[in-house]
């Protein structure tokens, strides 16, 4: 009986080390949309379970969405929140873009995003300059800070919202379980962001495509680019937008400098990196915000940066340019 036993346990044995190890693709929803993950692990594990509690804490944490959440509480005023290593994170990486943009890239400034009718409070109708100046006195990342654990706010009506980042900050952990766990060939992408790491099942680095930024609801393909351990992050004005009764146009893009929700030159910008997936959410909105010109100027000064970016020009022409 032992002779048997063992033979069978070593027929089990030689059978797992001789299974084809597969790609294996997970889809699901988070953070509002939809996400698609394709990896290979060494024992074949389906880590479904596993990315469905990673999602849930992250958005436990910096979902403006859900009301129980830590950055729901802290909007409502609750000064007792310990923020967990998530927000904290998030928080610190938003403060040294907030820096490097002058700006430009500013999660307060959620109470606009809220006016203007793309956030999940109530918005104000026939928003006036001045109701958009009183706004603009709650906006600013220099006005808060993190003391001992808890965000300190200067003013109680400061409102958060790290969609811009949250995303990509989400990939990135996702992505970090994955390394944990010695799966050195993957691909996540969640609401058109992505991580990339290894290779594909053709052995070829991951090849994926840029949109344009067409309004009518047709998609289409402007270039493909491939991703050697690159992080890769989209925005545009071409899907999120809202037009008045005067056929006036409002972008989900706020200008933190300004207070309004209009369209730049930016037609679309897609940012491609070493960096984590958080940086390249972040700076790809952050051009949304400054048009064209302020963009070069800035890729110029980080060569660490790969920008797409399709925009306007001075003749009402659509370009595209590659740059870095």
């Amino acid at each position: 009986m032992q002779k048997i036993s063992l033979l069978l346990s070593i027929l089990f044995l030689i059978s797992c080390s001789d299974k084809e190890l597969k790609y294996q693709k997970i889809s699901g929803n988070a953070f509002g949309t939809t996400y698609n993950i394709i990896y290979k692990d060494s024992q074949n594990k389906n880590f479904e379970k596993n990315f469905d509690s990673l999602i849930y804490v992250v958005n436990k944490s910096m979902s403006i969405y859900l009301p129980n959440s830590d950055i729901s509480k802290i909007n409502q005023g609750d000064t007792s929140i310990l923020i967990d290593n998530h927000f904290k994170k998030v928080f610190l990486k938003s403060q040294r873009i907030f820096k490097e943009t002058d700006g430009y890239f500013d999660p307060t400034v959620g109470g606009l995003v809220n006016a203007w009718g793309f956030g999940p409070d109530n918005s104000i109708a026939n928003l006036t300059d001045s109701k958009v100046d009183s706004l603009l006195q709650f906006v600013g990342f220099d006005k808060v800070k993190l003391i001992d654990g808890k965000i300190v706010k200067e003013h109680p009506a400061i409102y958060f919202d790290f969609n811009a980042i949250a995303k990509g900050y989400g990939i990135d952990v996702i992505g970090r379980y994955l390394e944990s766990q010695n799966c050195t060939n993957y691909l996540i992408e969640l609401g058109g962001e992505i991580r990339a790491r290894g290779v594909n099942d053709l052995g070829d680095f991951w090849h994926v495509a840029i949109e344009d930024p067409n309004t009518d609801g047709t998609r289409s393909i402007s270039e493909v680019v491939s991703l050697e351990n690159k992080t890769m992050a989209s925005s545009g004005n071409y899907r999120k937008f809202k037009v008045d009764s005067t056929d006036k146009k409002y972008v989900h893009t706020i200008n933190a400098k300004t207070g309004y929700a209009i369209e730049s030159n930016l037609l679309a910008a897609t940012v491609i990196s070493d960096l984590d997936c958080a940086d390249v959410d972040a700076y790809a909105t952050s051009f949304m915000a400054m048009g064209f010109e302020k963009s070069k100027i800035f890729l110029e000064k980080h060569p660490e940066l790969t920008a797409h970016l399709i925009y306007v020009d001075v003749d009402g022409e659509t370009k595209k340019v590659t740059l870095n």
